[in-house]
């Protein structure tokens, strides 16, 4: 058999392929996944949906998270509430969630892929109750998904993303689930009309998704300040695609909504097709950062045991520690990252247009979280694993 219908790719229809084993790894149907070019454009055709539909309100979402998960909201004429994230799942805390009558949606953001069942549910109800979608920002995790005790999705609307640095080792795409059950089936009919009517990119886009590796391979080889003018100089050109426009530190998005191509769709065909074999390789790396790092660090309380994450998060005992590791491991050739500090990562230019107060009295744990994070990569061997720990019990003990 071709290692293509191994994969569960055919290669007639593309799209197909990616709604197919989508639909196959969360028991859902395959009509009600759409494909976006990347996964914030998707959210932003379900928010000027919302918007359209119900007029303008709030989407209570958080500030541990990405400027482009905040950017949507504001495209579609939505406005940004911040509430707290619980220490074990850093996602919205459930259980000290009000939702204010103003709420046309409440983000339900798996970050780094930790998927807290329990306080899933809760976020449901609190939404519901308030009359808003509970919208799911399975980025981090593409083909999983909240369920409940029968296996049913909980979100209204889950986001998935195939981008940069995500589960995948693609670098653009994305995907839309719009449940049928959805209580409104006027505005279920209107988001799902309006993905499905998306126009696919054109040929510069294409081409820019097609060249990205190549790029970013040569890109990283010149150094410092050079490096990153001829970044900005190509992103300007418009014949590199960045992973974050400067625009989307300023509240925006570069483009409308589009779908993907054939040739985006049949990167992300193929590599779902392999992604019980990439989830278990990132499961037991995160099983060793566990394994290594018992008792030294604070871990999320909803990491436990081989769990597939995007990036292995921790917290160390302050700010000045967490730079510190961060200088260090960057010092030994090791990727660690800042998810998410500063909060609205890496740093919006415009704070006022996002409506975020790190004062906010509001927000304690955030801010706690915020100022503590360091993140090693999964994307590793598990010796690879093994050998990060051990600079990190080093360093923590210098």
């Amino acid at each position: 058999m071709a290692l293509g219908a191994q994969l569960g790719v055919t290669g007639v229809n593309p799209h197909q392929d990616v709604t197919s084993a989508l639909a196959r790894r969360t028991g859902t149907s395959p009509a009600d996944w759409f494909l976006v070019f990347k996964a914030r454009y998707g959210m932003q055709v379900v928010f000027e949906a919302i918007e359209a539909a119900r007029g303008a309100g709030d989407v209570v979402t958080q500030a541990f998270t990405c400027s482009t998960a905040v950017d949507p909201i504001l495209a579609a004429g939505l406005r940004p509430v911040y509430a707290d994230v619980a220490r074990d799942s850093v996602a919205i805390d459930g259980g000290r969630l009000t939702v204010p009558d103003t709420a046309r949606a409440v983000m339900l953001q798996h970050t780094f892929g930790i998927v807290d069942t329990g306080n899933a549910e809760r976020l449901r109800a609190s939404a519901h109750a308030a009359g808003a979608l509970l919208v799911e920002d399975a980025a981090h995790c593409a083909g999983r998904m909240a369920t409940g005790t029968e296996g049913v999705p909980l979100a209204d609307v889950s986001i998935h993303s195939f981008g940069v640095e995500k589960m995948l080792p693609t670098r653009f795409g994305g995907a839309v689930w719009v449940s049928p059950d959805l209580a409104d089936p006027a505005l279920r009919a209107r988001v799902a009309g309006d993905l499905a009517g998306l126009p696919p990119i054109g040929t510069r886009l294409d081409l820019a998704a097609r060249t990205y590796r190549n790029q970013v391979r040569v890109l990283n080889r010149v150094p410092g300040a050079l490096g990153r003018g001829t970044r900005r100089a190509l992103a300007a050109a418009r014949v590199f695609e960045p992973a974050i426009a400067p625009v989307e530190l300023r509240g925006g998005l570069p483009y409308r909504p589009m779908a993907p191509s054939d040739w985006v769709s049949a990167q992300a065909a193929v590599a779902l097709g392999r992604l019980d074999e990439i989830e278990a390789a990132r499961a037991a790396v995160v099983a060793t950062y566990l394994r290594e790092l018992a008792g030294l660090v604070e871990v999320p309380g909803a990491v436990a045991g081989a769990t597939p994450l995007v990036r292995f998060p921790f917290f160390a005992a302050d700010g000045a520690t967490a730079e510190r590791l961060v200088a260090e491991l960057g010092g030994q050739g090791v990727y660690a990252g800042r998810w998410y500090r500063p909060a609205l990562f890496p740093g919006v230019t415009e704070p006022g247009r996002y409506g975020y107060d790190p004062a906010d009295p509001a927000l304690q744990v955030t801010r706690d979280l915020v100022e503590r994070v360091v993140n090693l990569p999964t994307r590793v061997t598990e010796p690879e694993a093994t050998r990060i720990s051990a600079l990190v019990r080093a360093a923590l003990h210098a």
